[in-house]
This record gives C-alpha cells, structure tokens and sequence, in this order.
C-alpha cells in the first residue's frame, strides 16, 4: 500500500497493513550500472572532443593593438589591453564607448560627418583629451555624473542607451562640424548593449556590443593590407580600417579561414569575413548595404589580457 492509502486508512482509525520489503530485480541494478557507463563515456567523449578542438597552430604574431574610444575618430595604438566581451580596454580607455549623436539621438558617424576622422585622442590618468584642426582641446571624465541626462540612441536602427557628456561637448563637436546641432553620449557598463541576434539575421555567437558597428573585435593582417593596396592606385593605411587587433607573420587572408583563435588568454570566435575586394555577402547588406568590408569580426568567448608580440594560435578541429 503506497503512502498516501496508509495515511488515509490512519484518519479513518483503521490499522495500515505493512508488506514485508520486496527485492528489487537485479535487471534494475543492472540498468542502472549501464545508464551510469553511459553517462561516464559522455562525459569522456566530451571532454575527448574539447582537448581535439582545442589543439593549437600558431598562424601570427601580434603586431598592432588600437582603441577607438569614440566611434568614427582617431585610434590609441596601446600595448597592453584588456580584452573585455564588450571589446578592448586600457585603463579608462573603452572602445566605442562614446558616440556623436544628432539631438534626437540619431548617430553619426563617418559616413554622414568625414571630418570626424580628423579628430585625435589622448588619454591622461582618467581623463580622454580631445584635439581637432582648429579647435582649443576637449578634456572628458572618464566617468560622467549619474545626474547627467540619459538619451535614448539609435544606431543602424536599434535603441541604445547612452549618457549625456555635457554642454561643452557638445558645443565642441557641434562647432568642429559646423553642419547641425550635435551631442556626444557615453555607454556605461551597467547599460544593455546591442544582440547580435538582433544585428545579423544569419546564425552567429550570442553576444552583445556598445557602439561599434557589428562586433566587440575586428582583426586584420598586414599581409592583407599589402596584398589589397597591390589592386589599389591611392594607397591605403591600416587606421583607414580600425582594426583591434593587427597581426603580423601570414599570408594575405588567411584569417578569413581562422573560426576560433587564441591569444593570450583570450578566446574569440569568428563572427563573419568579408575582404573589401570582394562583395559582401547577401545576410549582411541590411547592415552595409553596397558598401565593401575589410578585415574578419570577432565575438569574445572568454575574456583575458593581450600584449602586442602575443602569438595567435588557430584552435584547429
């Protein structure tokens, strides 16, 4: 009699009658011995696999780290980062933490305004010092009061959240472009940042990004550069492309073929590859339109300290 009948029987003032124990049939012991040999082999064979997908062949060396601290303006070459799932970092220095925006949050990059490429960025303790043709120095915290307005951004379509920097700021930028009123705004970590679910309408690592077009790292090879400057009358320079990371040691586009790399202690997954010779492909032109790309875009699978000289292994299946 199961539980519930002897406790029923007990309310009522009748005696429960006790079964004397039965044995369990030994083909249950012998199900069980084989359900945990499964589970065991699983596991081994899942681990087997990770050590086979984990073997590493070096393919380059670490020639180049930049940050591009607010989207469309100059890089800080640095030595040393951390490379954080929300892209490189030094310091108080973020990439693509801070964006120029339109008063109703619009943003504007490059492609509207191309004198924002004529902007530089130094940093000094914790403070981002902007210089421009023309212009007295810009001097921003890194860290803006909590007071400071919250302005709800659009980029490439989807909302953003970013914190206002100030009058001065934007008077700065606004008088730099001389074209309409603009405003500068700064991601903060605690914000939510873009899906790449919702960026790329292919299948893709689950991640998110600030203000950077499509993905947290860009990586790009010297060879690269040469072999497409060969194809080119006016030459290009690397910074005409904001790379994250620039390595040195392979042969032109190889790292499109690179899925999942190793550097340092930083693991990335390969987002998507398209050389700027060639067309995008069709699940991207959403974002870029007919505009070309150059270079291979990273998700960040485990974060992690890199240095320039670093050697990039290829996680090999």
């Amino acid at each position: 009699m199961g539980a519930a009948g002897s406790s029923a029987l007990g309310r009522l003032g009748l005696p429960a009658s006790r079964l004397p124990a039965q044995p369990r049939p030994g083909w249950l012991a012998v199900t069980a011995l084989g359900l945990a040999a499964v589970a065991l082999g699983t596991v081994a064979w899942r681990r087997a696999r990770s050590r086979r997908r984990r073997r590493l062949q070096q393919v380059g060396t670490v020639a180049q780290l930049w940050i591009y601290p607010v989207k469309s303006c100059k890089g800080v070459a640095v030595s040393a980062a951390e490379c954080t799932a929300l892209g490189l970092r030094c310091g108080h220095l973020r990439d693509r933490f801070w964006l120029v925006i339109k008063e109703d949050g619009h943003m504007v990059t490059a492609r509207q305004e191309p004198r924002l490429v004529l902007v530089s960025i130094t940093y000094e303790g914790d403070r981002l010092i902007l210089r421009a043709p023309g212009m007295d120095q810009l001097v921003l915290p890194g860290k803006l009061p909590s007071s400071n307005k919250l302005h709800d951004c659009r980029l490439f379509g989807m909302d953003i959240k970013g914190r206002d920097c100030g009058d001065q700021a934007a008077k700065w930028f606004t008088s730099f472009l001389k074209t309409e009123a603009f405003r500068l705004v700064q991601f903060e970590d605690h914000m939510k940042g873009r899906s790449s679910k919702k960026i790329f309408s292919t299948l893709v690592p689950n991640y998110q990004v600030a203000y950077p077009d499509c993905s947290p790292i860009m990586l790009l090879s010297e060879a690269s550069l040469v072999d497409l400057n060969t194809r080119l009358e006016k030459k290009l320079k690397m910074d005409q492309f904001r790379p994250s990371i620039v390595v040195t040691g392979c042969d032109a586009f190889e790292e499109d073929t690179w899925d999942e790399l190793l550097i340092g202690g930083v693991e990335m997954k390969r987002v998507l590859a398209c050389p700027s010779y060639r067309l995008c492909d069709p699940s991207e032109k959403q974002i870029y339109k007919s505009s070309p790309l150059f270079g291979v875009y990273y998700s960040v699978e485990k974060v992690g300290s890199l240095n320039v000289g670093d050697p990039v292994y290829r996680m090999v299946p």
